[in-house]
């Protein structure tokens, strides 16, 4: 045998001896987990955990989305107090305290544990949500109302910026448990799957408080429609404080003497491509996020007569054409890989952004026409980055390094999104009113075309990959570069000294 095969020869046995050690029994089964043997209660808290984060996730997307047709409303209330520049700063403060509760939500979910911070989450989007139902401005000011409704949507920006990271990363590991094969499919569907639903949610609840409440208690709609929003979290409660904490956190995660250097030097690449990307595609959303706040506002600037019935149906047709998006993604995910699907969804914004911003004025005088393009937009936004984003940080969040940073920099790679979210929602109205509608698209469009080049060069494809082999392989690079330390809840430790890992008796 030669040197060089001798060396290969020991880092396989290496690799082995570290998976086995971490993963304790793996399953080498088509679609199967490495981690198996668990017992039925950790199994069935796996399923649980799957259902926590797509059931909490509804409720995020319905606050993403309620405000849409709201700006509508109270810019028929209050013409004159409403000012774009209030519009802009309410709509912005869900997307600010999404970033604070992104980055603070991914450090208490790898420092404390996975259910610490979705309860934590879900306790401040019912707090945020109270207050904007009950929100009023002193001796009845409009500006104070406004103020009111910017706290409060402040908050419940930060409870719903921290069940990205919470959420993201134990339905990852949880799925991980249960299959390797299909955990991309399943992952979106327990994702922005549900986060895509909630905009027809959104649409449908103001549709049927408007019709109930009618035109004229238009204060009653508003109030209704974030009173729902504080239900959709408290139906998940008991099942977040319940649940169980994901076996790959137990086994993997590094509370003390995190070697962020480490993390940096092995997956900064990754790191660029993830925050990248999703910079771009918030930003680009001037489709997802700003014109998707504002576009409520679009469609009635084109409807001849502003009526509010007319504008929320077409919003409602609007958001469910987005839905088709997210299964397309689904079926190309596993067949062509992250990576490439990625592209697919960001050429579309190449493509159909050019086609509405370039014919705007014309495209905008045929109503259904408009939408449709507006709607398939959104859809190929759903295929790539919609899908594969949220997936892709949560698998390849520095390679699936170890569970001790997949909070934390799943949270950062989506603060990221959400800073391109913010400084487009405030870009939009100087866009509009400096440069015309119609460059919102067109920038989406460039936007499109750099988020096609960020992917190709830096986004990882991790399609069918083993989260637990990645989590050893990550190990074994701790351990050659001298690091030691504990891992695990159990008092797992890694040894440079031995090149091994040992169980401490953690009661000593």
């Amino acid at each position: 045998m030669s040197g060089t095969e001798a060396h290969t020869a020991e880092e396989e046995y290496k690799l082995k001896d570290s998976k086995e050690e971490f993963a304790e029994t793996p399953s080498q089964t088509e679609g199967g987990s490495a981690i198996a043997h668990v017992n039925s209660k950790e199994s069935l808290g796996a399923y649980f955990t799957i259902l926590a984060a797509a059931s909490g996730l509804i409720s995020d997307g319905y606050h993403n989305n309620v405000m849409t047709m709201l700006n509508v409303i109270f810019r028929t209330i209050y013409p004159k107090e409403y000012t774009a520049s209030v519009s802009t700063r309410v709509s912005n403060s869900l997307l600010v305290g999404d970033i604070i509760g992104q980055l603070f939500v991914g450090l208490l979910c790898d420092r404390v544990g996975r259910k610490a911070a979705l309860v934590s989450t879900t306790a401040l989007i019912v707090l945020g949500g109270t207050l904007a139902t009950a929100a009023h401005g002193a001796g009845g000011s409009p500006a104070g109302l406004f103020w009111f409704l910017t706290f409060a949507r402040g908050i419940t920006g930060v409870g719903v910026g921290g069940e990205y990271p919470a959420s993201g990363t134990s339905a990852s590991e949880a799925i991980n448990e249960k299959t390797v094969k299909y955990r991309g499919p399943v992952f979106i569907m327990a994702s922005n799957f549900v986060l895509v639903f909630g905009g027809p949610l959104a649409a449908s609840v103001f549709l049927i408080a408007l019709s109930a409440a009618g035109k004229d208690h238009l204060q009653t709609v508003w109030r209704v429609c974030f009173g729902i929003g504080i239900i959709l979290p408290l139906t998940v409660f008991y099942f977040r404080v319940r649940m169980m904490t994901t076996l790959l956190y137990r086994r993997g995660a590094i509370k003390r003497r995190v070697p962020y250097g480490l993390v940096f030097a092995r997956y900064w690449r990754s790191l660029i491509g993830t925050c990248g990307a999703w910079f771009l595609f918030d930003f680009a959303s001037f489709v997802t996020f700003p014109n998707g706040v504002f576009s409520g506002t679009i469609i009635s600037s084109v409807i001849h007569d502003g009526d509010i019935k007319k504008t929320a149906e077409w919003q409602l047709l609007l958001s469910a054409l987005a839905i088709p998006g997210v299964f397309v993604g689904i079926i190309l995910c596993n067949l062509i890989g992250r990576r490439n699907t990625m592209m697919v969804g960001f050429s579309g914004y190449l493509v159909f952004g050019l086609i509405i911003g370039l014919s705007y004025d014309k495209i905008t005088t045929i109503i259904p026409l408009f939408v449709i393009f507006y709607g398939l937009m959104q859809s190929f936004g759903n295929v790539g980055p919609g899908d594969m984003l949220g997936l892709v940080s949560a698998e390849s969040e520095l390679q699936i390094l170890i569970s001790l940073s997949k909070g934390t920099c799943g949270g950062l790679s989506a603060a990221v999104g959400k800073a391109g979210a913010a400084l487009g929602t405030q870009a939009f109205t100087p866009i509009q009113q400096n440069l015309g509608k119609k460059w919102t698209f067109i920038i989406a469009a460039i936007c499109g075309t750099t988020g096609i080049v960020v992917t190709y060069f830096f986004v990882p494809d991790m399609t069918g990959i083993d989260l637990a082999v990645e989590d050893a392989k990550f190990m074994e690079y701790l351990r050659e570069n001298g690091w030691s330390g504990d891992v695990g809840e159990d008092g797992d430790s890694i040894d440079s000294g031995h090149g091994q890992m040992m169980v401490e008796d953690t009661e000593k």
